[in-house]
Parts: C-alpha cells; structure tokens; sequence
C-alpha cells in the first residue's frame, strides 16, 4: 500500500470512529523511524483503545504490516506503528500533558528526543 492510501486509511478510520483534534505531522527527513505522524484524542479509555484497534483492523485488511499496538492495557496513551505512519491516540488530559506536536514546532528541537518522543519511550 502506498504511504498516501495508508494516509487516508488512517484519517478516515480516525474520523469514523470519532476522534477529535486530528493532527497529521509529515516528518519525512526529520525523523529515521517513520514518515508521517499521527495525533488525536479519545473521549475515554474505551474510546482511545477502541480507535486504535479499529487503526489495526483496517490496515490489517488493507495488507499493511502492523509492526505494534502499545498502551492498549491502561489506553490512556495507545500508539499504532504502522511503520511509514505511528498513531498516537490519547485522553485528552494526556495529550496537553505531553505536547507531542510542540516537539516539531521547534527547528532545534534535539533529535534524541524527537526519537523518544516518535516511539512512545520516556524521556
């Protein structure tokens, strides 16, 4: 599948399942582990979980390899890696907490935190 089908196959299942607040980064060249992110938030934890599963469903059946689903346990933070593209869908309260995307507002922002930032690991 091509990065701009799985592009669409991602927005169109985060809209179907009623994320808010979607955010699609394109970091192609700034980032060695994937090209494009994605950030929305879920109304709960069932929401949060329920969306990245739908995510996995869907690429499932498009072909696409699905290289990991972490965070499903306490789905407050659930992060869908399909390679090319890495989901982030969290609760709100966890999305202001950690401003993911004011990681790539700054041009001199330090890439070792970008990377942790990307993968879900603590920084």
């Amino acid at each position: 599948m091509k990065l701009n089908e799985l592009r669409t196959l991602v927005q169109n299942s985060l809209e179907d399942m009623k994320a808010v607040d979607i955010v699609s980064l394109d970091v192609t060249g700034k980032s060695s582990l994937t090209d494009i992110l994605f950030f929305a938030t879920g109304n709960s934890n069932r929401h949060v979980k329920s969306i990245a599963e739908d995510i996995g469903i869907k690429a499932k059946e498009a072909g696409v390899e699905i290289l990991g689903i972490e965070g499903k346990g306490s789905a407050e933070w659930v992060l869908v890696d399909l390679n090319d593209i890495i989901v982030h869908v969290m609760l709100a309260k966890t999305r202001e907490f950690y401003q993911l995307e004011k990681l790539w507002e700054a041009d001199d922002a330090d890439d070792k935190t970008v990377e942790a930032a990307i993968s879900g690991r603590a920084l």
